[in-house]
Formats: C-alpha cells, structure tokens, sequence
C-alpha cells in the first residue's frame, strides 16, 4: 500500500487489506516519513516518539528481533490531568501498554553516552501506550509494524517529575530503572508483572538506542527540546475494550497511572 493508503486506513480504523508482508525495513522507515510529512501537512504536529519491541521477552511471541520507532502526534497524545478516559474509536485491533516516558530538554550531542543523554532529559512520568495492528490478528513483520506508525494509536502521560528527583547520573538512573517493578491491574484484578530491566536493560538504555536508530536513518529528525519519549511496555500488550479499567503501579517513588476506555 501506498503512504496514503496506509493513513487512511489509520483514520478509519479498518484492517490492511490481505497482501503479502513487508520485508524491507530501510523501505518502510521511508514510508513512515512519507506519513508523517501527509500529516504535517494536515495539520497535525509531531510532539515526540514512541519506541516498540524494546521488551525482549515478548519478542519471540511477535516474531520480531529488535526494537522500532514511530513519531507521536499532538492528536494522540493526552495528559492525566486533563482527564483519564480514552476513546477507542476508529484504534484496530487495540491493546495496551504500561511504560516510563522521557521528556527532553536538549537534543543530545552524536553518540552521546548515556550520562551525555542523561543530562538532556528533562522528567520521567508513568505511561500507557494504546497500540493497533492493521494486520488480522496481530500477526505481522517487523517492516508491516514500521510502516504501520510502530503501531501508536494513543498515549496516555502521568504527573512529570524532575529526573534529578530520581538519580544525579546516567548511571544512577539506569541502575534504579532497572531494578524497579512494574504491577498491571485490570478492573483491579493483577494481570501482568515486569521490570525495567526488561526494557531493552532499562528505559534510558531504550532512549539511548532511539537516540542513535534517529541519528542514522536518512530523514529522520533529531531529538529536540520538549519531545516526550515512550519508552516501550514492561508487560505483553494485552486486548482492551471499552467500559474496562486500568492501572500501572510501580515500586518506590515513581508513582502509578489509571486509565478509562470508553
């Protein structure tokens, strides 16, 4: 399909029609970008990035290798304090996902190491990421996932902190990532269980590897003062539907979030 093709069916919600997989990954970043720019020109503003498959224990249910990333929108990004409840309409297939965000307060220097990228974060927040697959069933390649926004639908962010509020080095941080907890409730009935260190070893490790996947794709923009970064699930991606309730609680300090579908 075509990049217009692709946003369309992103708007309507409705499956890829059936068509042999994508299995060039280089092919459908350039197609991605392609969208981006349709949606530019739209109107819509890109506010930051989600990153996927940066759980290696879910990456051999989803046939994948290695992380992806896809550009988060002003449209489908939402603060808590301006309500909890998110729409599922015109979402295919969705799914949820518990995650840390980043917020950045400068673009990193090239090949920052982690305390370079450390120093360029701003906060740390709680977040669900509500993810779709245009392929029936969820059944994919990881170029269909490329092309198909990285699967983004909506992202849900918590209360900000202060990263200096959690750790006073990339070190510091990456070691207290990795070793925290992360409890999924739906309907307060425990559903999942995972850890930091799932995440690519830890999320700042995750934000490393997006630093460095945009650095070296032809196209792609840097990361930029006041871009949010999702850094991908601690948990699998589990089915929602509208009318269920769900809640993220993570040990120690970094608080929790709650989110209503409808």
């Amino acid at each position: 399909m075509s990049p217009e093709a692709i946003l369309a069916h992103y708007d309507s919600g409705e499956l890829w029609p059936v068509e042999p997989s994508r299995t060039d990954v280089a092919a459908a970043y350039r197609d991605a970008l392609a969208i981006r720019a349709l949606r530019i020109d739209r109107g819509e503003r890109p506010v930051g990035y989600k990153i996927g498959f940066t759980n290696r224990t879910i990456w051999e249910r989803y046939r994948v290798s290695g992380p992806v990333w896809g550009t988060v929108w002003d449209s489908t990004l939402l603060a808590s304090d301006a309500g909890s409840a998110v729409s599922l309409r015109t979402i295919c297939q969705p799914r949820i996902e518990p995650e840390l965000a980043f917020g950045m307060k400068a673009t990193p220097p090239r090949d920052a190491s982690l305390d370079a990228l450390f120093a360029c974060v701003a906060w740390l927040a709680p977040s669900f990421e509500i993810v779709q697959s245009h392929r029936a069933d969820w059944k994919f390649t990881a170029a269909d996932t490329v092309a198909d926004g990285a699967l983004h639908a909506r992202l849900l962010i918590g209360p900000t902190q202060p990263v200096e509020s959690f750790a006073q080095s990339g070190e510091q941080l990456d070691d207290r990532l990795a070793t925290t907890r992360l409890r999924l409730y739906r309907d307060e009935r425990l559903i999942d269980e995972g850890a930091g260190i799932d995440v690519l070893d830890g999320p700042l490790h995750a934000l490393h590897h997006l630093m460095r996947e945009l650095q070296d794709c032809p196209g792609a923009p840097s990361l930029e003062r006041g871009d949010v970064i999702t850094t991908g699930t601690w948990t699998d991606a589990w089915p929602i539907a509208a009318g269920q309730v769900w809640r993220s609680e993570f040990d120690g300090p970094f608080g929790g979030l709650s989110i209503t579908l409808r």
